[in-house]
């Protein structure tokens, strides 16, 4: 018998004063059997700071060819495509020819992932931004998420505050781009 995924529920009061973005979201995170919980939270992160009209978690976890979140316009076109974790090159460059904005939100060391990136082939490289936080961060996070998660996202000036089911956090958003 397969074991099926841990459906976890997100209450986000998201205060993004560097765009103006003001929301109460409510968020059901489906997390695969495979998914870490780093990886979940680095998910609901790049939901959070992208945040706009259209977004929504892809198909991109059980192998789809959907990126693990993105926003699509009214006419359903995509607009921006965003991984997560350290993906493949091919991917990325699949992302940035599909949509006019692509982004590479990860929990791992930025420069790793950049350096598996080297050499390879990938559209558009200096406009693909990669994010990463402050090394620990995601890992507070994901230590302070329960199946039922309370969380208030505000940013203000680069820097991420984050208060999780009563544990306040915060750290730099460190961006680069992929090229």
């Amino acid at each position: 018998m397969a074991i099926g995924a841990t459906v976890h529920t997100f209450e986000v009061q998201l205060s993004d004063v560097d765009r103006g973005v003001y929301e109460e979201l409510s968020l059901k995170v489906a997390q695969h059997p495979s998914e870490t919980a780093a990886f979940m939270v680095t998910r609901v992160l790049a939901l959070c700071l992208e945040h706009e009209e259209g977004i929504a978690f892809g198909d991109g976890l059980s192998g789809g060819d959907e990126p693990a979140v993105l926003v699509r316009d009214r006419t359903g076109a995509l607009v921006a495509w965003i991984e997560i974790g350290a993906p493949e090159a091919e991917r990325v460059h699949r992302g940035s020819m599909a949509a006019d904005r692509c982004a590479v939100y990860t929990h791992r060391d930025p420069e790793r992932v950049a350096a598996r990136w080297a050499g390879k082939r990938i559209h558009r490289p200096e406009d693909v931004r990669l994010v990463s936080f402050d090394p620990g961060f995601v890992d507070a996070v994901a230590d302070a998420v329960a199946r039922r998660t309370s969380m208030t996202v505000s940013v203000t000036e680069g820097v991420l505050y984050a208060e999780v089911n009563g544990r306040a956090l915060s750290t730099a958003i460190h961006e680069r781009p992929a090229g």
